[in-house]
């Protein structure tokens, strides 16, 4: 089975990352490799720009793909989003050059002028301008887009945008937001049917087990008989806490999975119940 990730850019690193979490590993990382082998026999990577990843998907050439939501809808291609990541977060944007003062979409459609718009985003900036009514000519590019009004080859751009810090070296100001945009896995609609449907769900599996353990802890505490219930009236839990009698004292050993955010709380308010010995551990992964 093979899985297609990006060659390049800001979504390629955190992929690997995720991937090696769910216990795929790549055997090399070199830059000038296409195919890379993984540590599961069944599995291997290919890198490829992330604009390509939802057709090769649709083709054929790959079981599962992870690339950013804005390359799916920019494509068109039938693939199926069968897992939401959490990295990548970003927006497409309509932005202006600050010098002309234009503050919103709206303004701009009320004066009727032609706007050349530069993107590398042709399809979706297509759709947005006949949404908003807009006089527009699409200036495709391939590079970066914020330089084009700077040189006199565009008025605005639509590209993606994580911080606004780059529009802003530009001088650009967004006006609008055309599309949220995050890291997404994504399959051909009939991957069920295929034959490496069951490696396909393990795999996803896998992912969904790395993403719900981000951010969330174990914790491991003692308990005196007489607090336990007051503690565990207070505990978060996926379920429940587990609770198990110890060796020696009259005491519980008590077991809960918490967000991390929360433990400063919890952790307060369970020692102020006559909780001790509290241990926090990070989690690899939680399989639902």
């Amino acid at each position: 089975m093979r899985i297609a990730i990006p060659n390049k850019g800001r979504l390629q690193q955190p992929t690997i990352e995720l991937l090696s979490a769910a216990g795929i590993k790549l055997f090399s990382v070199d830059e000038r490799a296409l195919i890379v082998s993984t540590n599961w026999k069944d599995v291997e990577v290919i890198m490829v720009r992330p604009e390509d990843i939802p057709y090769i998907i649709e083709g054929g050439g790959a079981s599962l793909g992870i690339t950013g939501h804005d390359y799916v809808v920019e494509s068109g291609a039938e693939v199926e989003e069968v897992l939401k990541l959490d990295f990548g977060k970003a927006k497409i944007v309509f932005a202006v050059p600050q010098t002309l003062g234009i503050k919103s979409v709206e303004e701009l459609a009320k004066s009727g002028k032609e706007v050349r718009i530069a993107t590398k985003y042709y399809n979706i900036a297509l759709k947005y301008v006949r949404s908003r009514n807009l006089r527009a000519k699409i200036v495709k590019i391939s590079g970066a887009a914020e330089v084009m009004p700077y040189l006199g080859a565009a008025d605005a751009v639509i590209d993606v945008m994580s911080t606004g810090t780059t529009l802003k070296i530009h001088g650009l100001e967004p006006i609008d937001t055309v599309l949220e945009t995050q890291a997404v896995v994504v399959a051909r609609k009939d991957w069920i049917l295929s034959k490496d449907a069951n490696l396909i769900k393990i795999v996803i599996t896998m992912l969904k087990g790395v993403i719900e353990g981000r951010n969330k802890k174990m914790l491991f505490m003692n308990v005196p008989s007489e607090s336990l219930d007051k503690v565990l009236e207070t505990l978060p839990a996926m379920l429940a806490p587990a609770v198990t009698r110890l060796s020696k004292g009259d005491a519980w050993e008590v077991i809960t999975v918490v967000d991390e955010d929360s433990i400063p709380e919890v952790v307060s308010k369970v020692l102020e119940l006559g909780a001790r010995d509290i241990v926090v551990v990070d989690i690899e992964k939680v399989i639902k």
